[in-house]
């Protein structure tokens, strides 16, 4: 690549970026359903014919907001499922990572939060897509422990999803609850998870008097 070529990839890679930063900024006030396309162009002072090089629509860049702020989990909730030992601990490291990020980026989890349920429905399918992702990931790190021993895949799977709407939840309610109240909110979602994981271990007793 040449270095114009290099300059020009750069600021293409730069204008993307100040228009989803926009979007993001102004969905603080409204939904994405609302939000207009000559709204997100005026806010970085580029014409609508430079948003169609980079966004097919505003969808579309609601899509992209969606992996910018999920996709950039899946390699840290990896590597936390793939620590050994206790899993209580591996929980707690799982609440602290949704409380970190949600206090780094909380316009992101905001638009998360809204837009899961709301009127756009390609926005609303990429959030079901990357939280089945998630549970798929949680529950192929379950499957490989001992107390998934007799466990059948659907199982594994509705505890894997059972494990991320409660981090979903908990992330909701730290947004509510700002950085002077989401250590209890922390505190009452580790004690949720451990009511779980006690289930978990319990979970074929039924099954075996069956």
């Amino acid at each position: 690549m040449s270095h114009i070529a290099g300059i020009r990839q750069t600021q293409k890679l730069r204008t993307r970026q100040a228009l989803l930063d926009a979007a993001l900024g102004l969905l603080e006030h409204q939904s994405l359903s609302s939000l207009g396309l000559r709204e997100v162009t005026r806010a970085v002072g580029v014409t609508p014919t430079a948003f169609y090089r980079h966004f097919e629509d505003i969808p579309a860049l609601g899509v992209a907001l969606v992996e910018q702020t999920l996709g950039s989990l899946h390699g840290m909730i990896g590597a936390m499922l793939a620590e050994t030992g206790d899993s209580e601990v591996r929980l707690d490291r799982g609440v602290e990572l949704i409380r970190r990020h949600v206090r780094e980026q909380p316009a992101h989890f905001r638009f998360i939060a809204r837009e899961q349920h709301g009127g756009v429905g390609p926005v609303r399918e990429a959030i079901a897509a990357q939280l089945r992702l998630f549970a798929e990931e949680v529950a192929a790190a379950l499957a490989g422990e001992p107390e998934s021993h007799g466990w059948n895949e659907e199982d594994l799977l509705m505890l894997g999803g059972l494990y991320v709407d409660h981090m979903v939840i908990t992330a909701s309610a730290m947004l509510d609850a700002g950085p002077d109240g989401d250590a209890q909110v922390a505190r009452v979602a580790r004690r949720r998870l451990r009511l779980v994981t006690l289930g978990r271990l319990h979970w074929l007793d039924g099954a075996d008097a069956g």
